[in-house]
């Protein structure tokens, strides 16, 4: 995984990206136990490129590099890696507040619990929801920022009823 985020750091260096930063499952290693997961979800911002978001310039620079298409993700360095653009002012939010990390030696960036257990909470997919519970159980997070996001996206009915569900 560590070649995969050099490659990233390279796209967001060279204008590719504006931002980018690891989300969904792959996400809750940096925050608590791991999941099963296929791909590394890296949610980003484009340059602009018009009333549509294209991601053509993030294949088109990574097919040039060798790195395979396979349906909605690019592999690069044996990792499936899929490209999710800033799709709502929640994931931007995310996406601006992101914390920096390291994976090994290489610098990278990570959605925070809370941004994390938000999106999930807005996403409302039955995976979604088990992970949000479990971040709850186990992950640490600041219950203050956590209330402050979800209030600002329309989520605390959502939280309330993970964290009580019955």
């Amino acid at each position: 995984m560590e070649a995969a985020l050099r490659v990233l750091n390279e796209m967001e260096a060279k204008g590719i990206l504006r931002r980018h930063a690891i989300g969904g499952a792959m996400a809750l290693l940096f925050h608590t136990e791991p999941v099963a997961t296929f791909d590394l979800d890296i949610f980003c911002l484009v340059p602009e490129s018009g009333p549509l978001v294209s991601l053509a310039p993030i294949y088109d620079f990574l097919r040039a590099q060798g790195h395979e298409v396979a349906a909605e993700h690019v592999v690069i360095a044996g990792v499936p890696v899929q490209f999710i653009p800033a799709y709502n002012t929640l994931v931007t939010e995310a996406l601006e507040q992101a914390e920096d990390k390291t994976f090994g030696q290489t610098p990278t960036r990570v959605l925070r619990v809370e941004h994390l257990l938000a999106i999930m909470l807005q996403t409302d997919r039955p995976k979604d929801r088990q992970r949000a519970a479990l971040l709850a159980e186990h992950a640490s997070f600041d219950s203050a920022r956590l209330e402050a996001i979800l209030g600002r996206h329309q989520l605390t009915d959502a939280w309330k009823r993970i964290r009580s569900p019955y």
